[in-house]
Parts: structure tokens; sequence; C-alpha cells
């Protein structure tokens, strides 16, 4: 069976035993304690405790996940993986251990036709009642259950909260792939016996002090490895062997010329470049961009060590792109949105791989300048600490270093190396709890229970009678709040929009006859609960009383008309630049708007003039604004726009701007655009890479900006003594006479400095640049000759020793920038070397230092980083 048919027929058979066939959710989960998606239960969190009603009581799903905390393992293995289809069924107080063993015994033998006399089953130690069911009900030999501990199988959300037994389906491989113990047993580390699918008994609810409570609905949580369930079905002892990922591999060995099984070290790097362009495309396409923090960290990561073992299997040029196109090829008609996002994919892996290339660079010649000082110092060992500083910021593996570094005649501190790595690994998991159940508050969990979800009256009214249905102080719910307590109060029925979306909450009055409530802001802090906070200003308020709430229509206004906005701006943007750019977030207040967006190089001022001019046509054309509810799967048969990065459930919320912009969106909006006004971009700018930023205003802040403008170029007037007209060729003339007392300053400053001492400017990679110590300037001087230099040879680096302290400064032009010169990272290891820190970015950056003898050590380190000699 091909992966396509496994994944099929495992939803059909779930089906048929009355499940709802649940699409995939993103990788990038809701819940802000988990950093991606892990599991197939992830999406099922509020339907476990109880937060929202989906309609059904029995799913399934093949989930697509990812899992990084221990991605250096990922490669040399063929089961571990970094993105994985997990197919599951679920049960939310239904069904249970019987039919759950019965269905997992039934789809293994009579669907994919497994030998029973292959399958094994472990359960919990003292799970006495799922070996009855696998023994009695199922039929399964007594001697092929396995008990095991509550390491391999109890499965817990957290400390505390829903718990329970599992319950493992083992597929036995034959003696011959085993360790060849005549006690090989299921729980070996060997590969004999694979464990496939994992059943889950979610029963209890564990307390504070560790007891366990029995849940009053029990449920059923499972999950099967499609990737392992493959590899079995085709007769394979790697999931890199089966057909998806091997057809994936084949293009690795056509890129590469390296044929798989060839050797180890290049199977390992086959192995990586075919699971990293995977996760990589279903990471992008789910709106997850490259950067140096949180997720965007974990897709850098994959990229760096994708391009770095392309690199040890002889390829230097950009080829990801290709890998990516397989991915979607073969992968596209189980999940549309790779498709959808195909091309934009494609182009940030090809982005991130140019400015890699020159990281590498720089990385292999601090390798070289360090192995260097190693054997000058006398030592044979080279710093562990470094080694680590090469694998985490430039990608190098360690057995990369270790074999560089072996060629000199030097081992490198493998035990510093891995202590670094562990207290990564730490840092990595601590900030993400796998599966936790944490991020959804204890308190609107359990007013969303009882409450069964607040219903939203807010895209037809502005006020409404309704009824207090909770109150939460300090995280703890309370029955009563008096005069001047701040709280958090829940309505049965709300006109309040919830912040979500990039639109802020709204504010406003909640009122009784013997109470005013001040709503200063609107917050979702449950799946389906609307929460107000804000604070009593007068009388006693108390959960079950009747209400009148009212939003402040004024401010609402203004946020309607800038969240409309942002969607037809979404449209300019796309019409100007191209069909790549993807909304990357926003935020829409009262007072402004901010939309950030994908692209990969500033739009300069005649692209953003022609994008403005558009939206405010559109505005002044006066289309007009609709908003409607429908399917998923119908908005996008219609050609609807899903937001890049956004989640959604089963039935959305179309957005229509006229005929020209239809995307799927939550928040409110006006009735006709010219209810807009008009539009005024006033920034863009760049917020990472390949993501930038515009903000801009509307309607009466959009006149503000134009008075505050206008009373500048009255001041200006006035101060210059010169009509509007003629204001340019005044300030010209002034930044002229500036320019030149700038010149005579910077002279002054560096007239002291002996010619002889300033560098010659040597070449490097595309560019020249100066490097060298000029001593007894301060800051200021050394800047201020660093600007000169730079300006003149296309980049600099400058070291200084001034009453005792050190002084580095790097700086380049765009041009030396673009061909790989980093001011920022050629300081930040100058100054490791001379005892201090600093930073900044690639065109200029400056740091201190507290060892004047190590400033030539720091010098020798640049000019070897940027092959100068």
């Amino acid at each position: 069976m091909k992966s396509a048919e496994i994944r099929e027929s495992f939803l059909q058979f779930f089906e048929g035993k009355g499940c709802t066939r649940v699409p995939s959710s993103s990788l990038v989960p809701d819940d802000p304690s988990l950093l991606l998606t892990s599991a197939g239960m992830v999406q099922f969190k509020p339907v476990f405790l109880g937060l929202v009603d989906p309609g059904y009581t029995r799913a399934t799903t093949c989930q697509k996940c990812a899992r990084t905390t221990d991605i250096d393992i990922i490669g040399t293995t063929g089961r571990h993986h970094s993105f994985f289809e997990m197919l599951g069924n679920f049960s939310f107080g239904d069904y249970f251990k019987s039919e759950a063993c019965a269905w997992a015994y039934e789809y293994s033998t009579q669907v994919l036709g497994l030998d029973p006399d292959r399958l094994w089953f472990s359960i919990y130690e003292d799970d006495d009642e799922a070996e009855a069911v696998w023994r009695d009900e199922v039929g399964v030999p007594a001697e092929r259950i396995v008990r095991m501990g509550a390491k391999d199988n109890f499965w817990s959300a957290g400390p505390t909260g829903p718990c329970g037994p599992c319950s493992e389906l083992y597929y036995d491989q034959g003696p011959e792939v085993g360790c060849g113990s005549p006690d090989c047993a299921p729980g070996c580390d060997c590969d004999r016996f694979l464990e496939y699918w994992n059943l889950v008994f979610m029963q209890y609810d564990r307390q504070e002090d560790g007891t366990l409570v029995p849940l009053p609905k029990k449920n059923i949580d499972t999950g099967m490895g499609l990737e392992r369930v493959a590899a079995i079905m085709q007769g394979v002892h790697s999931n890199f062997e089966t057909d998806i990922l091997r057809g994936i591999l084949a293009v690795a060995e056509r890129i590469s010329g390296v044929e798989y099984g060839r050797s180890a070290k290049t199977d390992t790097s086959l192995r990586i470049l075919t699971d990293h362009a995977r996760a990589v495309t279903f990471l992008i396409a789910d709106g997850v961009l490259p950067s140096n923090e949180s997720r965007g960290y974990v897709l850098r990561r994959l990229l760096r060590r994708a391009v770095r073992h392309g690199r040890l299997l002889g390829v230097e040029r950009p080829f990801l792109g290709e890998l990516v196109d397989e991915v979607v090829a073969r992968m596209g008609d189980a999940y549309p949105e790779i498709v959808e996002h195909h091309g934009l994919v494609k182009r940030i892996v090809l982005s991130e791989e140019e400015r890699f290339g020159a990281t590498l660079k720089q990385g292999l010649a601090l390798l070289t300048s360090e192995i260097e000082r190693t054997k000058t110092s006398g030592a044979s060992t080279l710093d562990g600490g470094f080694a680590f500083m090469l694998h985490d910021t430039y990608g190098f593996p360690f057995e990369l270093t270790s074999e560089i570094a072996g060629e000199s005649g030097l081992s490198v501190d493998h035990e510093a190396f891995e202590r670094h790595m562990h207290e990564q690994r730490e840092r990595a998991r601590a900030a993400v709890q796998d599966e936790s159940w944490s991020g959804i508050s204890a308190a609107f969990a359990e007013i969303g229970k009882r409450l069964g979800g607040v219903e939203f009256v807010g895209y037809a009214k502005d006020e409404c009678d309704t009824v207090v249905a909770g109150i939460v102080v300090g995280g703890e719910q309370v029955e009563t709040i008096e005069a001047g307590t701040e709280a958090e109060v829940v309505l049965a029925a709300t006109p309040f929009y919830g912040e979500q979306g990039g639109q802020v909450g709204d504010t406003g009055i909640i009122a009784s006859e013997r109470a005013r409530f001040v709503v200063n802001d609107a917050k979702v802090p449950a799946p389906g609960v609307i929460s107000h906070v804000g604070v009593l200003e007068s009388g006693t308020l108390s959960v079950g009383d009747s209400v009148h709430a009212a939003i402040d229509v004024a401010r609402r206004e203004r946020i309607r008309r800038n969240h409309t906005a942002t969607h037809i701006l979404h449209w300019a943007l796309r019409t100007v630049l191209g069909e790549h750019v993807r909304q990357s977030g926003s935020l829409v207040a009262p007072d402004r708007l901010r939309f950030d967006f994908t692209h990969f190089e500033a739009p300069g001022a005649e692209a953003l003039q022609k994008i403005e001019r558009l939206v405010n046509a559109k505005i002044m054309e006066n289309h007009p604004v609709r908003n409607y509810e429908t399917s998923l799967a119908t908005a996008r048969e219609m050609g609807v726009t899903a937001l890049f990065g956004e989640k959604y459930g089963e039935i959305v919320r179309v957005l229509e701007v006229g005929n020209f912009s239809k995307e799927l969106c939550g928040g409110t909006h006006v009735g006709r655009t010219s209810e807009i006004g008009f539009l005024k971009i006033v920034s863009e700018g760049s917020i990472g890479a390949n993501l930038r930023r515009i903000e801009a205003v509307t309607s009466f802040d959009a006149l503000e900006f134009v008075y505050r403008e206008e009373a500048v170029l009255a001041e200006l007037e006035r101060t210059l003594k010169a009509r509007t007209a003629e204001l340019p060729g005044k300030v010209e003339a002034l930044l002229e006479r500036v320019k030149q007392a700038e010149a005579r300053a910077k002279a002054a400053a560096t007239r002291s400095v002996d010619a002889a001492a300033v560098p010659e400017a040597v070449a490097a990679a595309g560019y020249t640049v100066r490097i060298g110590r000029v001593d007894g300037l301060d800051a200021q001087a050394l800047r201020a000759l660093a600007d000169e230099l730079r300006a003149a040879s296309g980049a600099v680096f400058l070291a200084s020793v001034n009453e005792g302290a050190v002084l580095l400064v790097a700086a380049g032009t765009d041009e030396a920038v673009a061909k790989g010169f980093d001011a920022g990272a050629l300081v930040r290891e100058a100054a490791r070397i001379v005892g201090g820190g600093g930073g900044g970015k690639p065109a200029f950056a400056q740091a201190g230092g507290k060892d004047p003898g190590a400033v030539d050590d720091a010098l020798a380190r640049v000019r070897a980083a940027l092959g100068t000699g």
C-alpha cells in the first residue's frame, strides 16, 4: 500500500465506525504554551476539556506534526523526523477501551492485512482492564501482551490534569532485524519490534497531591505514525525507503550525484535533506518564517542544517527549491495549502540559502583562524564552546569541526561541546511543554464548560441585554465584586469583540440597576469564551445579574474602517508587488493599522505611492462590503484567500470587498468602502528576513496626519522664508552646508591620526576592506573614521586602545553587505577574544573589550574570516 492509500483507508475505516473526518490543523497551534503542533490531539484540547462542542463525539484525522527538540538525531536513524503524519481516532466521552482495542486490531489485520502472529501489545503495568479487553474480547494470546511501566505506557498532559494508561501495538519485523538476544521483546532498543500505534485511555484527572480521580467522561486519543506503517506495508526497514520519502530522496540523489546506500556518512546527509525539505515546506506554508527566535529559529535551523549537508554532499548551488517541488508534487493532493503557497515557499528558501552561503564561508574562516590560534598557544584541543558556536551560529556539524581540526593535528573538547548542546536542548524543552494543556486558563475553562460558549452578537448589534455568567479576579472565579475591583467579566451573550485576528478588543460599559462596570478591553482567554477586562466603577456585580452591555460605538467604527482597509491594502500589495505577497500578521486598532507581509526587498517610494493610490481609488469607488459564513471547503472552491499563517475551523466567515478582494476574516467591517474615508501610509520598513511592515491611518486619523504635515510645512515656510514649492531647494542647500561642516568636523577628529596608521585597503570577496588598529581614539572619533573609510573602501574593521580600554568598530556599504560582509558577526567574535561584548547589524557594529593585549589576535581572526590573510 502506498502512503496515500494507507491515509485514506484509515480515515474511511473510522468514518465507518461513526467518526467524523476532521481536516489536519495548522502546524502553528492556537495554544501559546506549544511551539508547534506535535500530535493529533492538539487541535482537540478544547473539546477534551469541554470548552467546545464540535457537534460530534467521535473523530478521525491525519494530522501533520512537527517535533524538533532533538533535531540533531534526525537523519542519523531511519525513524526520526522533524515532520511526520499522525493518523488518529478520538472519542470525546463516547466509546472507550473495548472499541478502541477491537478497532485497532481489526484495521491492522483486516484492512492492512498484517499477520496476527507478528503483532504484540503493551499495556500499563497496573491496567488489568486493558489486558482483559485484549485477551478476552479481542482474542489476543496472553503471551503477546506485555506490561510496562509509566515511562512507556502512561500518558499525562502535565503534572496535573487529564491522564491515563496507554496500550501500544508492535509489529515483529523478524529476528534478522533485531539484536539476536533470546530475551528480545517489545521495549527492546533494537529495531525488531516496531511500535506503530499508541492508544491512550484518558480516564483520570490527576490532582495537585498526585491522586488520580476518575473523569466523569472517559476519552480516547490514538496516534499511528503513517511513515512507520508505510514502512511495514512496503516491506522496508527505514521510513526513508517508503514511497513519499524515497521519492524526495531520489531528487536529493540527482542533485548531489550521490547514490543512497553508498556510505553511512552520505546516507545521513541525504536523509537530512529529505526530511528537512518536507518540514520546511509545511512550516512556511503554515505561516512560519525564518527568524532568530521561537518557531522561526526552528525553521532557520532546519534550513541551515539542510544547506550544510548539501555542501557536505558537494552541492554548492541553491538546491532546496527542487526538493520543495517534489514535496508539493507528492503531498499537495492531501495538503492543498502547500500547493497554494508553493511559489512563496521557494522564494523564502532561496533567500535563506543565499544568505547562509556567506555565513558558511565566514564560519570556515573563523575555524581556520581558531585552529591557528590554538596551535600557536601550544594547546592540542580546540575549545568545545567555540565548536558549539560554529554549530549554532554557522551550521557546522561537530563531526565536520572535528574532521577539519584533526587534519591539523588537533582534537576537539567533545565534553564541553555536549554540555553546551545539553543546555540548549533544556532551553528548548523549557520553552515548550509538549502536548501541555497549561495554555488554557482553568477559571475560564470552567466557565466555558458551564456556559457552553459565549454568544457573540456584535456583527449585528452594538448593545444587548444579557446575564453575567462568570467573574474572574486574579485568575480565580468569584461570585461577587464590589466597587473599585479590577476583574474580568464573562457574559452569556455580548456585542464586545474579543481581541483576535489582529483586531483589538472593544471597550464600553456593562451596567445593571445597581452597578456600572467599565470595560477597558475584551479578550478570548479560552475557546468560545469572551472576557470583559475592566473595573467596577460603582455598585455591586454578581454572577447571575441581568445587565445591559454596550460597546463604544465611535471607537468600533474607527476599528471597522481600519480593518476593512487592511484587506484592500493586502489586495493592492499583491497587485503591485506580486502574488508572492502574503499577510503575515496585523494590528487593527482605532487610531492606526499595522500590516506585516512577505516580500524580499524594500518596495521603494514609487511603488508605495502606487499602492496607496490603488487603495484610495477602491475606497472612493464606494464598493459594497459583504460578510457571510460558509464551510472552509466551499470557501476554497470559491477561490477565497486564506490569510497566510491563520488557522480556521470547518465553518468560516468570508469578507468580500467589491469584486476584487475575497478573504477569510472573522473581524468587524464597514458596509461600503467609502466609509473608510481615505488611507495614508505612514511608514514602511523591514522587520526581519523576507518580512516587511506597513503602518497606516484612515478616516479621522488620516485627516489628523495631513493636518500635522501641513503644520510642519507651514513652520518650515516661516523658518526658511520660502513657499512650499521652494522648500526642497532651500533644504537641499542647507543640507549641503551641513555636509560640508560635518566633513570639516570629521577631518578635525581624525587629523591627529598618523596617516601611516590608517590601514590599507585589501581585497575581500568582491569588495575592498580596511582592517587595522588606530590607538588613542575615543568611540566617537573611531566611528567617524570608520564612516569615512567605509565610504572610500567599501568596508572597514578598526580597533583602538584608548586609556586602557579596547574599542571595536566595523562598517560596510550596502554593496559589501550584499556580498557577505557582516559587521555584527565580526564584532561579536572579535569582542569575545578581547574579553568584551557588543554587536550590531551587518552594515554597522561596535563593541568594547578589557584585554588590550588580545587586539592583534582579534584583528587576525577578522582577517581570516574575510579571507584577507
